[in-house]
């Protein structure tokens, strides 16, 4: 007789000790009148209940990491074909009081307008808070939480991905100002004005401004094949 013998009763031991809760939990950035906010949800029920958090939940067996995000997205929030970027596994022992449960986190950019924000599934409530003014969080959300701002602010400078959190026509103080709330800076109008326009990655609109009280500014797009170029092979986009 040859090869190696199987002992079940160990593969069995494994089995039971091996780890098999799996979530995800996701954090949905939103930019409304310059302020950039996350979607936070309340939960309706189990030991969490009437606590604040990322939308998140369980993975089906037979659904990738990324599907079971793309799902509990719209089963929460109404929301679907959005920007979504996974971060990393959080998987410390004690994150989860009743039992071992390791959480793939994720993050979203979404145009506010776009959708009716309402909550759903195991959520009571949902709601937008500035990105300053955070509760304390179940679990490990807010550790999350500051990770994925932590994440956002690198990739903002290597890729256009900002542009998913503006609506389709904006000006250019409001891009300044997307970028100065995500990387927590201020910037010099004229010299953000001369970079963002050197890029090529704007189309100017014969479109300004309606129903505002100061001087009504000109009007931009992005430009769908230059983002998706620049998005693809990067840059460098320092202020």
């Amino acid at each position: 007789m040859s090869g190696k013998i199987i002992d079940r009763d160990l593969i069995q031991i494994v089995e039971q000790s091996a780890m098999n809760a799996i979530t995800i939990d996701c954090v949905i950035f939103g930019f409304d009148n310059g302020i950039l906010e996350v979607l936070l949800v309340q939960h309706a029920e189990g030991i969490s209940k009437g606590k604040w958090g990322l939308p998140g939940g369980w993975i089906k067996k037979k659904e990738s990491t990324d599907d079971a995000a793309h799902r509990l997205l719209a089963e929460l929030t109404g929301m679907d074909n959005i920007y979504l970027e996974q971060l990393k596994a959080f998987g410390e022992p004690d994150r989860f009081p009743l039992r071992r449960v390791i959480t793939i986190g994720y993050y979203a950019l979404v145009k506010r307008e776009d959708y009716n924000i309402k909550a759903g599934f195991t959520a009571s409530d949902a709601k937008w808070y500035k990105i300053n003014e955070i509760p304390d969080l179940i679990y490990d959300h807010n550790e999350i939480l500051a990770y994925s701002i932590k994440n956002l602010r690198n990739r903002v400078r290597q890729a256009p991905i900002g542009f998913n959190l503006l609506p389709e026509k904006f000006t250019l103080l409001q891009l300044m100002h997307l970028y100065e709330e995500i990387l927590g800076i201020e910037m010099d109008k004229s010299n953000f004005r001369r970079k963002i326009l050197h890029m090529k990655l704007l189309v100017p609109l014969d479109e300004k401004q309606q129903d505002v009280s100061h001087r009504a500014a000109q009007l931009y797009k992005f430009d769908p094949e230059i983002y998706e170029k620049l998005t693809e092979k990067g840059f460098n986009f320092e202020f």
